[in-house]
């Protein structure tokens, strides 16, 4: 059976959350589904036993590869070179940590087929961020996600859980700055999707990662906001980028103002 549907995971040093990942996300696709889909984890060289973690269950029978990256770097590239691969028409992406329930990936998929685009909401009724997120996180997410609002309708543009019809991407990739550090807000800004119809949004409910370290560092967060800079510019034009220094400015004052 031919492959419809293509999710890619970014991964470096994530060897504990491969086996739990797949097979939840393999059991909640359910057996006709299963043999329409196939993940991929790109990873960037590890050396972790996380190729060997695949090649376990690859045995038993889960339609799972791993791409390993030893000269590339970055989160962006990782999700584009696992697009790149991908034999589905509806890419999806998300992270390995399990902070995105491999168990809303079915429904992610009904609506990406209804969509040219599709990404998953921490800000929908009913569903949030879990209690045990650090204060520091919430705050710091929040302040991003409103320094990205003027470049996107999406209500959560921050979220590393989301989806591509692949007729978009190959219109508008040559566009794309690999560097990025949020390739969901590099993709809604710059990919050529079409005005007339909404970017499709799928709650979910933002869990805690239980293996593995965050990514997330002071140099992460510059590289966010060179990509902002970046994307103002190619937006707006020269003008607007005054706006964006005022935003800065502004939300570190309400980050500040949260953690002291």
């Amino acid at each position: 059976m031919a492959i419809e549907s293509t999710v890619v995971v970014p991964a470096y040093h994530e060897k504990l959350n491969i086996k739990p990942l797949t097979t939840r996300l393999f059991a909640a696709l359910g057996p006709a589904e299963s043999k329409k889909t196939e993940l991929i984890f790109v990873d960037d060289n590890s050396n972790d036993g996380s190729v060997e973690e695949v090649e376990a269950l690859q045995k038993q029978g889960y339609n799972v590869r791993i791409i390993v990256r030893t000269t590339e770097r970055g989160l962006s590239s990782a999700v584009l070179r696992g697009f790149e691969e991908g034999k589905g028409e509806y890419l999806l992406c998300m992270d390995a940590d399990l902070q995105h329930p491999p168990e809303t990936v079915p429904e992610f998929l009904e609506n990406l087929r209804k969509h040219p685009f599709s990404i998953g909401t921490r800000y929908a009724a009913g569903v949030g961020i879990d209690k045990d997120w650090p204060l520091y996180r919430r705050v710091i997410s929040s302040g991003a996600r409103i320094l990205a609002r003027p470049l996107t309708t999406a209500s959560d543009p921050m979220s590393g859980f989301f989806g591509v019809q692949k007729k978009y991407l190959k219109q508008g990739g040559e566009n794309i700055n690999t560097q990025g550090f949020k390739i969901a807000l590099e993709l809604l800004a710059k990919l050529p999707l079409p005005k007339n119809e909404p970017i499709g949004e799928v709650p979910y409910s933002f869990g805690v990662r239980t293996e593995g370290e965050s990514k997330l560092s002071s140099k992460v967060m510059i590289q966010y906001l060179d990509q902002l800079k970046e994307l103002y510019i190619y937006n707006f034009g020269l003008g607007p980028i005054l706006l964006f220094f005022l935003l800065i400015v502004i939300v570190g004052l309400y980050i500040l103002s949260q953690l002291f």
